[in-house]
């Protein structure tokens, strides 16, 4: 009585798809990606790295305006846009809020603006420039 040998299956994998599929991953987030417009001022200067994803940035200027999409806003407006992005992602902690302060803003400027993102529960971070070493 013949016995049959059981195929044995290869242990090889094929990278050729897999790199396919990363290369249209990365088409799609650089596409989609969001790059971020500041208006033409200098930043407060700071050391630190972070990087955090932007979902909504508020600039205040010299003169304490405040400036959402290029467009002078109130505090209420910009309480009512931010309310409205977290009603479309229904979770407040994945909003950020980012702040870009003028270097020589009078900071009641920003408190509010950090109160705000209390009071609605989003984080809020401060648009810095990297320090310049002399």
């Amino acid at each position: 009585m013949a016995l049959k040998r059981r195929n044995k299956t290869s242990a090889e994998f094929s990278m050729a798809s897999l790199t396919d599929v990363i290369f249209l991953l990365l088409i799609f987030f650089v596409l989609t990606s969001k790059l971020v417009k500041l208006s033409n001022f200098e930043l407060p200067e700071s050391d630190s790295t972070t990087v955090a994803p932007v979902t909504m940035v508020v600039e205040v200027d010299e003169n304490g305006q405040y400036l959402y999409g290029g467009q002078v806003s109130s505090l209420r407006s910009i309480e009512q846009a931010l309310r409205s992005r977290i009603k479309e992602q229904k979770e407040s902690s994945s909003i950020t809020l980012t702040i870009a302060a003028q270097k020589d803003v009078a900071f009641d400027h920003v408190v509010d603006l950090i109160q705000l993102a209390g009071k609605l529960r989003v984080k809020a971070i401060l648009a810095t420039q990297p320090r310049q070493n002399s």
